[in-house]
């Protein structure tokens, strides 16, 4: 693309009382660019100046006004022309630093100048250095869906996709579908006045989707490898016992299967010839759903509530299927234990939360339902049940045969035919010995990814997602910013395998995880990212040929985008690229980019930034900003009129894991006097939209500090800081405590060189 620029600088929202726009247009000059003016470059006569130079051949916009996170409809020109944008207002007008003993308005307005002028500096350079990019586009696209698991969310995955017209694949393991909800005598009320327990509609859910001609069922059948990549995942199934030769498998009951699952038992069909490969070529499919569901948390390592060894002592699990097979005659009194006391007797089991709570009030009504004189007894640390259940279990308190309180459970012992149940701290305000005919403990649902691979990729990084103990078994990509999404880009989780939930959330967890897998497959048709740069039409170019085979960015891309081939140098596949940029940081020979986010494009406005030799108090510092959270961050503070130190000089990355460590040594060179990086929080508090792009960052930091060392600075003129998007009122003082730490050092010996 032929370039031709214009560049325009706005006065409105205070930026023309803040800032000398002379001076603004003066350091566009120095870049060989004459800088239209406007009072409102977003108004209508702002855009009419705009689409008229537009008209006269400009095709690459270098607008300095606002931040780039609003106006963002207002200065799209096109998808044929390039927009720039330089934030003048929230990173120089809006963050103006008040009068102090240390500064005068003189010298604040001095220096508040010199940051606007480098906005319009570096504005300009990435104009210079950016190209309009091209969207990758597959020869061939797929939009069937594949969805794996027959349980409710699995059932309404595939239905709801094939409603909006998509074909799908409905893959389950077991020989019927249906899922844990084959085993539910009733479930919870789903309308007014919400007081009793209604019928299973899971039959009605599987032969709807049994009837649909969009979807085709594959039951005693689990994936076998999925390769590729959205919109062309190739995907091999197995089915089970498809030859009448072989040793039929043994049955294996819910129950049995979770422990082995677990394992806690053998497989009894180990050894036995029991797959058939049904298209070892693989059938292609544009996204893929993983619903396979959840499995009882195992309660035997909470020894003194007895699981192990009394068989009086049953997991609600176990409890709903003895009211399903009609085994509740003789038991008159039933203990529901929501948590395991003990020492720690404010804890919940594990993977608990409102649905095991509504569970032991649906259960103690079905004990009240088939026996008039039996008594429950629910004994909890946490009672949860929100929205409309609320009215549920207010019902439930006004049973006089069912008893509610706070307790911490101390043992449970054999006793007759029954158990004692012992408990103190309850709401009584004395301590409790039940005796009981049977407890129920309030297992929790585990996701079944803890303890099985059920998707079976074929990627580099390995066949399973990764750093799943770390999230408790749970697959999110990012649980707070994105549901339904993995770490590998097209494949989505929805029900008990992303997070405990009741059947009318998973339905709607379903429909979401169905409306995602639709939008992935889209946006790869038309060559763009799905997220989180939604929309996004760039993808990162290698230069292969100076490629060393370091396997570097093979080994930090969080989302499996690279493979290998047989050489060993790095394999893209770019429909699984999510554009964060973690490779092009990793990559010491500098041989990744994107065409309007690279190496050499952020190197240049780097050089950009003025940085004076002859003045000790002007000293330089570079802050790399992670657009996510980070930089949002620096904008509220500023719509806030925070002051932000006018020292430093805001650079947005698009992770901070796409910082390539040569940005930092390049500006400690040329005599900037300290760098620092703002991005997400990592470790148990993680929020990196791009899972661990800090955290990589703060490790390549790290490593730098032995350059430094080299080059005769101090390792403290760099650092990292974790900031949350919510820390507007805070990020000016953490900024502040950095440049006082480079006061303290002085300036940089590079400058002037």
């Amino acid at each position: 693309m032929d370039k031709n620029y214009g560049t325009y600088i706005c006065t409105g929202c205070g930026i023309g009382e803040a800032l000398d726009v002379e001076n603004l247009t003066a350091a566009a000059k120095e870049l060989g660019m004459e800088a239209k003016t406007h009072e409102a470059l977003c108004g209508p006569a702002g855009r009419e100046m705009l689409e008229a130079d537009k008209n006269d051949g400009v095709n690459t916009f270098i607008v300095c006004a606002c931040s780039r996170r609003v106006m963002q409809n207002e200065f799209n020109m096109g998808d044929e022309t390039i927009t720039v944008r330089g934030n003048i207002r929230e990173q120089a007008a809006w963050c103006k630093e008040q009068p102090s003993d240390a500064k005068t308005q003189e010298t604040i307005d001095e220096y508040t100048n010199e940051m606007g002028a480098d906005y319009v500096r570096m504005a300009i350079t990435q104009g210079k250095k950016i190209e309009l990019p091209e969207p990758y586009l597959l020869e061939t696209l797929s939009r069937k869906i594949l969805v794996m698991g027959g349980g409710v969310a699995g059932l309404t995955a595939a239905k709801e996709a094939a409603k909006t017209g998509y074909e799908v694949t409905l893959v389950e393991r077991a020989g019927v579908l249906g899922g844990n909800a084959l085993g539910w005598t009733k479930q919870f009320p789903t309308r007014a006045p919400y007081a009793e327990l209604e019928e299973p509609t899971i039959g009605a859910l599987i032969a709807e989707v049994e009837a649909d001609s969009k979807i085709t069922v594959k039951t005693s059948t689990e994936v076998a490898r999925i390769g590729g990549a959205p919109g062309n995942f190739g995907v091999t199934f197995k089915a089970f016992g498809t030859k009448t030769e072989w040793d039929a498998p043994a049955k294996v009951g819910v129950d049995e299967q979770d422990k082995i699952d677990k394992g806690q038992m053998e497989d009894p069909n180990d050894g036995l010839q029991k797959y058939t490969a049904e298209n070892p070529d693989g059938e292609k499919y544009g996204a893929v759903i993983l619903a396979t569901g959840w499995v009882p948390a195992d309660v035997s390592e909470f020894e003194h509530l007895g699981y192990a060894d009394n068989d009086k002592v049953v997991t609600n699990v176990e409890f709903e299927a003895m009211v399903k097979d009609g085994k509740l005659a003789g038991i008159n009194s039933v203990a529901f234990i929501q948590s395991p006391g003990g020492e720690e007797h404010d804890m919940d089991f594990p993977y608990t939360n409102s649905v095991t709570s509504m569970v032991a009030l649906k259960q103690a009504k079905y004990l009240r339902e088939a026996n008039a004189d039996a008594k429950a007894y629910i004994l909890y640390q946490h009672m949860r049940t929100p929205g409309n259940m609320e009215m549920f279990y207010k019902g439930i308190q006004q049973d006089d045969g069912i008893f509610l309180t706070k307790a911490a459970v101390t043992g449970v012992a054999a006793s007759g035919n029954g158990c004692t149940v012992t408990a103190k701290d309850t709401l009584l305000g004395e301590d409790l010995d039940l005796d009981v005919d049977l407890v129920v403990l309030a297992a929790g649902m585990e996701p079944v990814t803890k303890y099985e691979n059920s998707i079976n990729l074929a990627y580099r990084q390995g066949p399973a997602f990764l750093d799943l103990d770390l999230f408790d078994g749970y697959s999110d990509s990012h649980f707070i910013c994105f549901p339904y999404e993995t770490r590998r880009t097209g494949v989505y989780t929805c029900g008990g395998v992303r997070k405990a939930m009741p059947m009318d959330e998973t339905i709607d967890d379903a429909t979401g995880a169905a409306l995602k897998a639709i939008q992935a497959m889209e946006c790869t048709d038309r060559g763009v990212a799905v997220h989180p740069r939604s929309g996004d039409r760039t993808y990162p170019d290698f230069y292969m040929q100076r490629c060393t085979q370091c396997k570097r960015c093979t080994e930090e891309c969080p989302f499996g985008a690279l493979d290998d081939d047989e050489k060993g140098t790095p394999l893209p596949n770019p429909t699984r690229c999510r554009r964060c940029g973690t490779c092009m940081g990793a990559c010491p020979e500098r041989i990744i980019g994107f065409a309007d986010y690279n190496v050499d494009m952020i190197g240049s406005m780097i050089k950009a930034v003025e940085v004076p030799d002859d003045d000790e108090d002007k000293l330089r510092i570079l802050a790399l900003v992670c657009e996510n959270d980070a930089m949002p961050c620096l904008d509220m503070a500023a719509m806030r009129k925070h002051s932000l130190n006018s020292l430093v000089r805001f650079i947005p990355v698009r992770c901070l894991g796409s910082v390539n460590m040569s940005w930092i040594k390049d500006a400690m060179s040329a005599g900037m006097d300290g760098a620092i990086l703002l991005g997400c929080k990592y470790g148990d508090d993680y929020q990196c939209h791009f899972v661990k792009g800090s955290e990589i960052a703060a490790k390549r930091m790290d490593n730098i500090a032995d350059t430094l060392s080299q080059l005769g600075l101090e390792t403290e003129r760099c650092a990292v800081r974790q900031i949350a998007i919510t820390d507007y009122d805070t990020v000016s003082g953490i900024i502040d405590e950095f440049v006082q730490e480079i006061i303290d050092l002085g300036p940089s010996p590079f400058k002037g060189f």
